[in-house]
């Protein structure tokens, strides 16, 4: 890992280029991309078809996959996987549930009503990446906060298996949160399928879920056409740690982000030298560990960083300005300094909060902003999944009782139509009174 000096500016600094650079490692991708969510609307199913033979190197006749494949997995998949997944899924409605909105409606003055109300979206899809790695977390975490929310139809895209045979945990975590159609189509190719309707891929309200750069840059691409979530970069976890942190558990917990993705991020701070130096050590023996050696190898190589802090406070303050996906914060008493961030797609608390226990059971969402985007977006939640409509009901009278304060504003806005719209209305009045 690369240790980083400075002030707290100048490394923060530092960080956001290299950010900024891993970034436009991606941008080549933009034309490729764009062709094909060209072709995929020109073309519909025929152009999804041979973009899956020409990318994942499998020929689908059907792109959804069928009821009794789903059933079929129930009795492939591990007891053990399922019993983990149906623990997840109780964890993760508990604590979805507190997100439900409700509308409301209010009464100001005599003759004005105002109200909201909280209607969810039609059709969703989940997008669930495959590639390297199957993930059936994701299908929960995305899947069912939208069935909580009130979504009518939520469609689940991931990639055909090459081997022919799905993954099990895929198919039984659709089944689980209720997933009502599952299509064997990735990559950028999907996404288009999704946001312009295909023969078989019905057209979506928002897409979810991360991807890889091309699913990412494909979901920016058809943005404003459908709604989606964000913009999902390579997976980044910071540590916040002082002398009492054990570096095993440190390390663990770096590496446990690493393994995901060459393009992963692990940044340590902490205001111990020893803890630092124990940590890279630590690092190197558990890599021998991990069946994913390469690939966390790379991103801790490469992307790997440590910093050493002068002050407590200045290890906030540094990780306030990286805004990592994922914060762990292992001092004593972590749960005191909860206060201290502002910024983060989700903070883990103590030695024994690990980030795993959040990505797979504690109930809380692992769709989190990266890429310092945390300064201002959110965790994927219940209220992603929702539109608020805004209504107002005016009588005669109140409308009269605010026609002199609207047509002041219009007026000064140069809009007479505005005013004239009011106008009209104080002219029907004054006329019933003869």
């Amino acid at each position: 890992m690369k240790r980083l000096t400075g002030s707290v500016n100048e490394i923060a600094q530092q960080l956001r280029n290299e950010q900024q650079w891993r970034s436009e490692q991606a941008t080549g991708v933009e034309e490729q991309v764009q062709a094909i969510i060209k072709t995929v609307r020109q073309q519909g199913d025929a152009a999804v078809i041979a973009y899956t033979k020409e990318f994942d190197g499998v020929t689908v006749e059907n792109l959804a996959v069928s009821q009794e494949t789903i059933e079929e997995a129930f009795e492939r998949i591990e007891p053990d996987v399922l019993a983990a997944l149906e623990a997840a899924k109780i964890n993760i409605l508990s604590y979805h549930r507190h997100q439900v909105e409700d509308g409301f409606a209010d009464f100001p003055s005599e003759g004005v009503i105002r109200g909201q109300r909280v209607l969810p979206l039609e059709r969703v899809a989940i997008y669930v990446p495959g590639g390297t790695a199957a993930y059936p977390s994701s299908v929960l975490m995305n899947a069912l906060p939208a069935k909580l929310a009130g979504v009518r139809e939520v469609i689940m895209l991931t990639p055909p298996p090459k081997e022919g045979v799905f993954n099990a945990a895929i198919l039984v975590a659709a089944k689980l949160a209720g997933v009502d159609r599952v299509y064997q189509v990735g990559g950028a190719q999907s996404i288009a399928a999704a946001a312009y309707g295909t023969e078989s891929i019905p057209r979506v309200d928002k897409i979810v879920g991360p991807g890889n750069q091309y699913v990412a840059t494909a979901k920016k691409q058809v943005f404003g056409q459908v709604g989606i979530d964000m913009i999902a970069g390579p997976s980044e976890v910071g540590v916040i740690a002082d002398e009492s942190a054990d570096p095993v558990f440190v390390a663990a917990d770096l590496l446990s982000q690493a393994e995901h993705d060459r393009q992963a991020r692990a940044i340590l701070v902490t205001t111990s030298a020893q803890l630092a130096a124990e940590v890279e050590l630590e690092i190197e023996r558990q890599l021998a560990e991990l069946p994913r050696e390469d690939i966390a190898r790379a991103s801790i190589e490469v992307n790997g960083r440590i910093i050493l802090a002068a002050t407590f406070d200045e290890m906030f303050d540094l990780m306030n300005e990286v805004a990592p996906e994922h914060l762990e914060v292992d001092v004593e008493d972590a749960i005191n300094y909860l206060g201290k961030i502002k910024h983060a797609g989700s903070v883990f608390l103590g030695r024994y909060t690990s980030e795993p226990i959040g990505d797979y059971f504690a109930g809380t969402n692992h769709v989190l902003p990266t890429s310092g985007t945390a300064r201002f977006s959110s965790p994927l939640g219940v209220y992603d999944f929702v539109k608020r409509m805004q209504y107002i009901s005016y009588n005669q009278a109140a409308t009269l009782a605010a026609a002199p304060h609207i047509k002041a504003l219009a007026y000064k806005e140069s809009l007479q139509g505005h005013a004239k719209a009011i106008e009209k209305r104080e002219e029907a009045y004054e006329n019933s009174k003869d």
